[in-house]
Formats: structure tokens, sequence, C-alpha cells
């Protein structure tokens, strides 16, 4: 992942707006609107993107003498690029602007558990978060709601405690 394409916040809100690409594909017009910002401010960054490789032309269609293009993001997750300039922050603080408060009878789980695992155990652990991660669900409609999904296996950075006598 591109460090320019994640590090201005017109370029991340782009991926995240209400209205933006994360629900669904958009055009120029439209994410203008719901960014609250100019054409030519929203351009330059859909571009941004484009160049990082995070969203696609869509389609086209003509409109009032001119061409309307539709864009949408090539995936609807991130990656964490482990030899890149991006860190593990990026995705954290990106997952916390996007959490609003626990509503009444919505679920809704966060927790931190450290497990004690093999190399083989860590691997097949991996392995079943990369597939859940991976399930595709069905498209935005107007009965869902979004939910966030930040998975990370990490070897923690616990002291281990001497064996006891």
């Amino acid at each position: 992942m591109s460090e320019e394409a994640v590090d201005n916040e017109t370029t991340w809100n782009l991926t995240r707006a209400p209205a933006g690409l994360r629900r669904a594909e958009g055009t120029l017009s439209e994410l203008t609107a719901a960014l609250g910002s100019t054409k030519g401010t929203v351009s330059y960054h859909v571009r941004v993107l484009r160049e990082a490789g995070l969203v696609r032309l869509e389609g086209t269609r003509q409109v009032r003498g001119g061409t309307e293009q539709r864009f949408e993001l090539i995936s609807r997750g991130f990656r964490l690029d482990e030899d890149g300039g991006i860190g593990a922050e990026f995705l954290l603080d990106a997952a916390l602007a996007e959490m609003s408060p626990a509503r009444s009878g919505h679920p809704g789980h966060t927790v931190l558990r450290h497990l004690w695992l093999t190399s083989d155990q860590a691997r097949a652990l991996a392995e079943r978060l990369e597939t859940l991660a991976g399930d595709r669900y069905e498209a935005a409609g107007p009965e869902t709601e979004a939910y966030g999904l930040l998975l990370s296996l990490y070897q923690a950075d616990i002291p281990r405690l001497p064996p006891g006598e």
C-alpha cells in the first residue's frame, strides 16, 4: 500500500466516507458531495488512489455531452505491507476512526487476548484468520450496516517467566 495514498485525510476519507467507495462505487460528483470537498480536490485524490492500485475505474457513461466515470475500491479491506513504510499504527488508527459507540442491541466485540502457541499453531491460526477475512459477504444494501473487522496475529513482546520450581 502506498504511503502517499493514505497519509492524507482527504485521500483516506475517499475509501471510508459513508457514501464513499467503501460502501459502493461512486462518481467524482457523488464523492465530492459525500466529502463536502471540491471536484478538483477529489479528482486529485482519486488519481493518487488509482496510482497506488487501491481504486479502479468501474465504468463510464455518457452524460450531457461528457463522460462520467465511476470508481470502486480494488478490495473492501486493506492489508498491511510488512516491508513497506506503513505500520500497524495506520491500520489501528483507521479502525479507531471508524468505530462508532456501541449501541444497545447491536453486536460488537473488542478484545485483546494473548495466546501461547507453537510456530505451527500460529501458522495454522493465521491461515484460519486469512480465510475468515477473505470470506465474501453480500454487497451493501439499504438493510445492511457496516461492521469493521481488524485481524492481527503478531508475536507479542511479553517476557517469559522462568518455570516454577
